[in-house]
């Protein structure tokens, strides 16, 4: 089955918010004479490249993404196309939802950011909420955020907490053609954490018959 990776590169030039902490590397140890490793120490933003936003980023109180369930993160989704659909993207982008599997990510813009830019596609809150009806548990977008980045009220976000959704953000969807994969993004288990990292990637579903309930299994 084929693989596609919807990760970013994430290195000093990884673009990120103003106000996250850019990835630095430094050396701890390095192969020599006296060492046989090499040993860094990073420091970034839980938020930086794709990345799973936890409850705790926009809810006082919610979970951190050490304590969230991981089966939202894992399993069938569906890639929809809403290129250049302006500020929001409305229910109206996102087409026909008969047979919507529970993990939807929408590609909004035609290639990924490789620089920082206020200026970019967010879904609007009533989208969050129609998906939220449609069985949706999470929700992925290939912009920096569901909410647009002046936003005071992150109304996007807000619904995601009401409706106990999961959600990914700076996804990679340049090269992925619309229709259902199996999503496989999971993010670290850090136990007081607003937000993880994940190594996002999409794997097309198998064309294999499902055995019938008469049929040895493997």
């Amino acid at each position: 089955m084929r693989l596609w990776d919807i990760s970013p590169p994430i290195s000093a030039a990884t673009p990120h918010f103003p106000v996250d902490t850019p990835y630095a590397q430094r050396w701890n140890a390095q192969i020599g004479p006296d060492c046989p490793v090499n040993v860094s120490a990073i420091t970034l933003s839980p938020h930086l490249g794709a990345h799973a936003d936890a409850p705790l980023h926009y809810g006082v109180g919610a979970p951190a993404i050490g304590s969230v369930e991981l089966s939202p993160f894992l399993g069938p989704c569906r890639v929809i196309h809403a290129i250049d659909k302006g500020a929001l993207i409305t229910p109206e982008h996102l087409g026909n939802p008969e047979g919507l599997p529970p993990r939807v990510l929408v590609r909004t813009c035609r290639r990924a950011p490789t620089e920082w830019s206020p200026v970019f596609s967010a879904f609007a809150p009533e989208t969050i909420a129609w998906l939220a009806g449609l069985g949706v548990r999470l929700v992925g977008i290939d912009s920096q955020s569901v909410d647009p980045a002046d936003s005071k009220t992150l109304a996007s976000h807000q619904q995601l907490l009401k409706h106990d959704m999961r959600v990914l953000e700076n996804l990679v969807l340049d090269d992925v053609a619309e229709g259902d994969y199996e999503l496989i993004a999971l993010p670290l288990k850090l136990v007081t954490a607003d937000a993880s990292p994940v190594r996002a990637v999409l794997r097309s579903l198998s064309s294999s018959p499902k055995p019938s309930a008469s049929s040895p299994l493997p």
